[in-house]
């Protein structure tokens, strides 16, 4: 039954998806419990791989999770994610010191290196990071670019449990930003004007996004996905853009409850 309910799912998605207009970039045809499906699929694999993916132990990091789990929850709160209460937003942190990055699954599901936790300053500019993520699942730019690169039928198929090696090659490339998978420029750009639109309506200094493109810029070695995205200096322009255009009163940054977090991870 359930095969043919994705069977007749997939004529009708094909037969919009032909009808779209031209100029109309998006050709997502999955559903929202698709894309749940979907990210349940890739969190499987991931957790299926520790050598690659160690994920910290929720309770024996619980100090770490609550903090992360909190500055989820102050976004949330803001009124302007789309599927708030749709999506379940999940948190996992892999101990990699090494990786600069953090990625959301189709679903909502987000997944924070160490590396990056400790490279930043401060509470603000994580939960400008983790809008950023966020938004490219509200905006559903992960299902919008899986449609493009794979097709419909193949990751159906996916959520049939039909291909986990896809799911395998799903979870490494959003992890590291590259390949078939890196996000357009205009979901980079798109999901940066949204994590401004969602931290401004919160405590935090939405303006701390840059930030984080600074801190990168900055570094000996630059996150290798900086390579496929629009250069950092354009995006502090534009997150600066956005954020005089709603304002420009700065929030708070929370430097010392940023410490503590950092503190807490091994």
């Amino acid at each position: 039954m359930k095969r043919l309910f994705f069977s007749i799912f997939l004529m009708t998605g094909l037969l919009a998806w032909t009808g779209c207009s031209k100029d109309d970039p998006s050709i997502n045809i999955f559903s929202l419990d698709d894309d749940i499906a979907l990210g349940q699929q890739v969190n499987q694999e991931i957790a299926s791989n520790p050598q690659e993916y160690p994920i910290l132990d929720p309770v024996k990091y619980a100090t770490a999770y609550e903090h992360l789990n909190r500055i989820r929850n102050t976004i949330l709160a803001s009124g302007k994610v789309k599927y708030a209460n749709t999506f379940q937003w999940n948190i996992k942190i892999i101990q990699r010191d090494d990786v600069v990055n953090a990625f959301c699954l189709p679903g909502g599901d987000m997944y924070f290196y160490t590396g990056l936790i400790k490279l930043l300053d401060n509470e603000a500019q994580l939960a400008g990071v983790m809008g950023h993520e966020m938004a490219h699942a509200d905006r559903r730019h992960s299902t919008d670019m899986l449609t493009r690169v794979y097709g419909f039928q193949i990751l159906a198929g996916l959520i049939l449990g039909n291909n986990p090696s896809l799911a395998e090659q799903i979870a490494a490339e959003l992890a590291l930003g590259l390949g078939s998978l890196a996000y357009s420029r205009t979901n980079e750009y798109e999901a940066d004007e949204y994590a401004v639109k969602y931290l401004y309506a919160t405590e935090y200094d939405a303006a701390s996004l840059g930030d984080f493109f600074t801190k990168l810029e900055g570094q000996q070695q630059p996150p290798a996905f900086l390579s496929t995205h629009p250069s950092p200096e354009d995006r502090l322009q534009k997150i600066n853009e956005h954020f005089q255009a709603l304002g420009g009163v700065h929030g708070q940054t929370f430097p010392e409850r940023y410490a503590q977090l950092k503190a807490s991870l091994p």
